[in-house]
């Protein structure tokens, strides 16, 4: 088959599922667009070195994968800057950093309600676009990704304390937004 012709069912068959795939860790439509654009791109050039190991499809999700990693390293390299310290009695979370009992947020509660669910996101990706881009990019490579921290600092090209401020500013900032704006009390 033709790299034109698998460019198009590539296209057809896998264009929604990578955009929403990548919508959630860039929040920005426009961003998540261009990087499955830049994936079909870059699979379309490098057609004839996919080998058939995976299927197209995981092919295809490693590559937006790195284009998103790509994404977030050239972010950073723009927008770290010198962050004052998290102080050490850190009164919201604990070592192994979850929220300690006193700040431990309350009344959250899962729902299996798949309406409530997709509104729960809709906010979370609202709150998401408030942070600042460094501070979205560590906690999308954190917790949508899954990468470990040593991982994300050397990504990005920054210091674990630094690292560590911008995880719990996130994870402050993303709590405030969502007791406002979801969880009413």
């Amino acid at each position: 088959m033709s790299a034109q012709l698998n460019a198009t069912r590539w296209v057809n068959e896998y264009g929604d599922m990578l955009y929403r795939f990548a919508l959630p860790r860039v929040n920005n439509a426009e961003i998540a667009k261009d990087l499955v654009q830049d994936t079909f791109l870059a699979a379309w050039r490098n057609h004839e070195s996919f080998k058939g190991e995976t299927s197209e499809k995981n092919w295809l999700y490693a590559i937006l994968k790195n284009k998103i990693i790509d994404h977030f390293r050239k972010a950073s390299n723009r927008l770290t800057d010198s962050l004052p310290g998290v102080p050490d009695d850190d009164p919201y979370f604990d070592d192994a950093a979850h929220w300690t009992e006193a700040a431990s947020p309350a009344g959250w509660q899962n729902s299996s309600d798949a309406l409530e669910k997709k509104e729960f996101y809709d906010i979370l990706r609202k709150c998401k676009g408030k942070l600042k881009d460094i501070q979205n990019t560590v906690f999308s490579l954190k917790y949508l990704e899954g990468m470990e921290s040593e991982e994300i600092c050397k990504e990005l090209n920054i210091t674990a304390s630094n690292y560590w401020v911008l995880i719990h500013r996130a994870k402050l900032q993303l709590r405030a937004c969502l007791e406002k704006n979801w969880f009413i009390q």
